[in-house]
């Protein structure tokens, strides 16, 4: 298999990144692996996209190793063709639109992209959980522009709201109100600065006291997972912020989230997600470059890189309908 990973930036790589576990689990499988940068994309004079691509084909899977070749920018370097290779791995965050209209060129062109470039514009907004069908269990929520929206809606949750950006990751912009409606006003600004203007209000989940879990969907199945316990001090549980990471289970309640949020993944195209909920209700999705395969690893003896890997040499043959999947969700 010849892969592409584009990733955001090979400077800031590490070792327990999901896309490093995976890229060494490929070459210990013998395939071919180019990473990419966005900047790297070209589209030459006959319409095809073109890769300055880091050649990294015969290296040892040592994910260290393969860190300080990235970061140092010393791995040997070749312009190829994407659609010269088999599959091209979408890990880029934050969302870049060029990136993924470069994708759907050469996915139209006949490359299979993970996950598709035409679901991730609707997926990675966070109004799409929101919008989804009540069948899939998730705290009240809103998306809005509007502090007055926003006032009412948080003057009902009698256990406060989580005020977040509804296009952004790792915490940025967050927030918890707990009932004083004057702590609103600064937390819906910080939101909206954050991100795009447009404001996720949340009811917040006392089970939150307990941690979050991430879990690990691929293609239907769940990998495995972990629980993120926050650091004192902070609501949030993130580990940027210093949440820690603990072993989990996958109880039941989880389990009837996770199939009802399956089709609706299907449906826009995503291959790999991280499922982000809290007392058995989903509270984000993540599409772009879900994260977790270390702790997964670490705690439940599951080697996420090498099933990643499986899971796409399994993969059947592209049809038409591929290509579109997911246009239906963008309307």
């Amino acid at each position: 298999m010849r892969l592409v990973v584009l990733l955001s930036s090979a400077a800031t790589v590490s070792a327990s990144h999901t896309t490093v576990h995976l890229i060494a689990a490929a070459l210990a499988r013998g395939h071919a692996v180019r990473v990419v940068e966005p900047w790297d994309l070209d589209l030459d004079e006959r319409g095809r996209v073109q890769l300055r691509a880091f050649v990294l084909d015969g290296l040892a899977p040592d994910r260290q190793a393969l860190v300080e070749l990235l970061q140092s920018r010393s791995a040997p370097r070749r312009l190829v063709a994407a659609n010269d290779h088999d599959v091209m791995l979408l890990r880029v965050n934050p969302l870049d639109t060029a990136v993924l209209a470069l994708a759907q060129i050469a996915q139209r062109a006949g490359l299979r992209v993970l996950n598709n470039p035409v679901g991730l514009l609707g997926t990675t907004h966070k109004s799409w959980l929101a919008a989804l069908p009540p069948d899939v269990p998730r705290p009240r929520t809103i998306v809005t522009r509007s502090p007055a929206v926003a006032a009412r809606f948080a003057s009902q949750e009698r256990q406060g709201v989580v005020v977040k950006p509804a296009r952004a990751s790792g915490g940025r912009g967050v927030g918890l109100v707990h009932g004083d409606p004057d702590e609103l006003a600064p937390a819906f600004d910080a939101a909206s600065r954050a991100g795009d203007g447009w404001v996720v209000v949340q009811a917040y989940l006392s089970e939150a006291d307990a941690g979050e879990k991430r879990l690990l969907w691929l293609d239907g199945e769940l990998v495995g997972g972990y629980l993120r316990v926050r650091s004192a001090g902070d609501f949030r549980h993130n580990l940027r912020r210093g949440a820690q990471p603990q072993p989990t289970d996958v109880n039941d309640a989880d389990r009837r989230a996770v199939v009802a949020v399956t089709p609706h993944l299907r449906s826009a195209g995503v291959w790999f997600a991280g499922l982000d909920l809290i007392g058995g209700k989903l509270v984000e999705v993540n599409v772009l470059n879900p994260g977790g395969a270390h702790f997964t690893t670490i705690f439940e003896g599951v080697a996420v890189g090498e099933r990643l890997v499986v899971a796409l040499e399994s993969l059947p043959p592209l049809s038409a309908a591929d290509y579109q999947r997911g246009r239906e969700s963008l309307g």
